[in-house]
């Protein structure tokens, strides 16, 4: 099939899926996208792209697993320990100076980041002052990270990851083993809010000192970057921080002035 014919099929379906569910995928990246509809065409058992579109228009649940293959990114607790390293050492000494706290991790995704910063929160005496809002627009992988359970067979790079990012304790403090997985210790969840929240529709929710949003401004072409960036200086506070994915960058957002860097190597940055 020509390639002009599988990129407008793709937008068709991406133009359903909102008109539909109004989960708005309209300006995500087209590589990544078409990669995963493709697979999902796969997976769904669909000779083309035009009869997945006619099957998640009539089924919700097959909607569903599309949207966990359109949403769905890698992920590990710890992930680019060197991010986790400096939010201690430059972002955590700043954070102790204030009362309360309100951080966002924006695309929890199934809630390995959310669990690492609870964890650095608990190690730095902030965890009890802190409410997290932990957003995506997966059901399903919020209810994962809800759940707080992940592979026993991650959990030796999880601990490699934690101990490079400076972890003070024995990491198997902090879950329970059984079987084949392991549950992380429901206390790290107690000041956790998660919730669905769409960086292409939705809008500012609350004020914050902290966001993470790393690795998901990728799969976003520029004007969704845009939108996201801009929400992101709207909801930090004077001087809140932000962190974003190694890959990523705020270089020619129309946002990118109202911030400057903490630690660049890091995509460490805070709201001028």
């Amino acid at each position: 099939m020509p390639q002009a014919v599988v990129d407008l099929e793709v937008r068709l379906l991406m133009e359903a899926v909102y008109s539909r569910y109004n989960h708005d995928f309209r300006e995500y990246s087209g590589a990544s996208q078409k990669r995963r509809v493709l697979h999902a065409m796969q997976q769904l058992k669909c000779d083309s792209i035009s009869a997945l579109q006619g099957l998640v228009l009539r089924d919700a649940q097959a909607f569903a697993q599309l949207l966990e293959m359109l949403t769905v990114p890698f992920t590990e607790m710890f992930r680019e320990p060197e991010f986790f390293l400096a939010l201690r050492q430059h972002v955590m000494p700043v954070l102790h100076t204030y009362p309360s706290l309100k951080i966002w991790v924006a695309g929890c995704a199934s809630g390995e980041e959310v669990y690492s910063l609870a964890i650095l929160l608990q190690e730095e005496g902030l965890l009890e002052r802190s409410l997290i809002y932990a957003t995506d627009i997966n059901p399903a992988a919020l209810e994962r990270a809800r759940q707080g359970i992940f592979p026993i067979g991650d959990l030796q790079q999880y601990t490699r990851n934690y101990q490079a990012a400076g972890g003070k304790e024995s990491f198997s403090n902090y879950y329970t083993a059984a079987y084949d997985a392991a549950r992380f210790d429901r206390e790290l969840c107690r000041h956790v809010t998660f919730a669905d929240h769409s960086l292409a529709t939705d809008h500012v929710f609350a004020e914050t000192h902290l966001i993470c949003c790393r690795n998901v401004l990728i799969y976003f072409n520029r004007k969704l970057q845009d939108r996201a960036i801009g929400l992101f200086s709207q909801s930090l506070c004077h001087r809140g921080f932000l962190g974003i994915g190694s890959k990523e960058s705020l270089d020619f957002s129309a946002h990118g002035a109202e911030f400057e860097p903490v630690v660049l190597r890091e995509r460490l940055f805070r709201k001028r």
